[in-house]
C-alpha cells in the first residue's frame, strides 16, 4: 500500500487468517495493530503480533466500539470468521439487538454489513484487508498436487457454473459433484460440513470434485474466500479428488503447508475454469 494506516485495527474472528494479516501488515509497514479477539472462537497467539488485544464476547458491539475508539483507530478490517453457530448463540447487547431487529434477513453478509453501518455512525471505516492478503491469493495458473484428468476437468467446468448460480441465490459458495451429478451443495452447515457430505455420497471409491467461488459482487470486506491445511484435510478424510479455486478471489493460507498434504494425499488444487 502506498500510505498505510498508523493504526489499523483488527476484528479478529476464528482460524489462521487473522495471524497472517497481522504479519502482512506489520511486513507493509503498519506501525500500530489493535485488535478485538472473541472468547472461544480467536487465536490467543495472536496477542504476540499486536500492540494491542482486547477480549470480547460475540454479539458485545457497543464494547468493540468503544474498544477502538479509546485506541485512535479509525479504519479496521475483518479476518477470519465467526462460527456460524455462534452469530445465533450470542447474546448481543443493546446497539446489536437493534441491529439484528432492524435487517430483514439474517446471514452473514446482512449482519457484517449492518456491523459495518454502525462503525461508520462512530466514525469507524470498515475496510477491505485484500491490499495485505493479496500475496497470498491464488492466482491464474496455480496448481498443487497431481493436475486433474480430464474427466475431473468436465466436472470442474460443470461444478463452477453450479456453485456460481447457488452463490448467485446466496446459498453458499461450494459445491461438489462427480461425473456430472451435484452431490452437496454448501448451506448454512460450512465448507467442511459439505465437503463430508459430498464426499460420503461419492461411494466407496470417493473421487469427488469441489468447486468453490466467491460471490459476484462479494463484499471482501467482511468474507474472504480462503482455504488453508484444515480444508485439506477434511477433503482427504472425504477422499476429494479435487478442490477447485476461483482465480484471485481465493485466499490460500499456510500455502508450504497446503502443499505438502495435496502432494501426501494425492488432491488435485487447481484454478476453475
Amino acid at each position: 500500500m502506498t500510505h498505510p494506516p498508523k493504526v489499523l485495527g483488527i476484528i479478529a474472528g476464528n482460524r489462521s487468517l487473522p495471524l497472517l494479516l497481522a504479519r502482512q501488515a506489520r511486513a507493509m509497514g503498519v506501525p500500530r495493530l489493535v485488535a478485538v479477539g472473541f472468547d472461544n472462537e480467536t487465536d490467543p497467539q495472536l496477542a504476540g503480533l499486536v500492540d494491542d488485544l482486547v477480549w470480547l464476547k460475540v454479539g458485545q458491539l457497543t464494547k468493540l466500539i468503544e474498544a477502538f475508539r479509546e485506541r485512535g483507530v479509525t479504519q479496521c478490517v475483518m479476518a477470519g470468521q465467526i462460527a456460524p453457530k455462534n452469530l445465533f448463540d450470542l447474546r448481543p447487547d443493546l446497539r446489536a439487538m437493534g441491529l439484528l431487529l432492524r435487517l430483514k434477513e439474517k446471514n452473514a453478509h446482512s449482519i457484517f454489513g449492518g456491523i459495518a453501518d454502525e462503525l461508520k455512525k462512530d466514525g469507524l471505516q470498515l475496510i477491505e484487508a485484500t491490499p495485505w492478503l493479496r500475496p497470498l491469493m491464488a492466482a491464474a495458473g496455480f496448481q498443487l498436487g497431481p493436475p486433474p484428468t480430464a474427466e475431473q476437468q468436465a466436472d470442474i467446468s460443470y461444478g463452477l457454473r453450479i456453485a456460481r448460480e447457488i452463490s448467485r441465490l446466496d446459498i453458499g459458495q461450494l459445491v461438489v459433484v462427480k461425473s456430472g451429478t451435484v452431490l452437496a451443495v454448501e448451506g448454512f452447515e460450512g465448507t467442511d460440513r459439505c465437503l463430508q457430505r459430498g464426499g460420503e455420497l461419492a461411494g466407496k471409491d470417493g473421487g469427488a470434485v469441489a468447486v468453490k467461488v466467491a460471490k459476484e459482487n462479494h463484499d471482501l470486506r467482511f468474507d474472504i474466500p480462503c482455504i488453508g491445511p484444515r480444508t485439506l484435510e477434511t477433503c482427504a478424510a472425504a477422499r476429494i479428488a479435487v478442490l477447485a479455486l476461483e482465480a484471485g478471489r481465493t485466499l490460500v493460507l499456510e500455502q508450504p503447508e497446503v502443499e505438502r498434504l495435496a502432494r501426501k494425499h494425492k488432491i488435485s488444487l487447481t484454478i476453475a475454469a
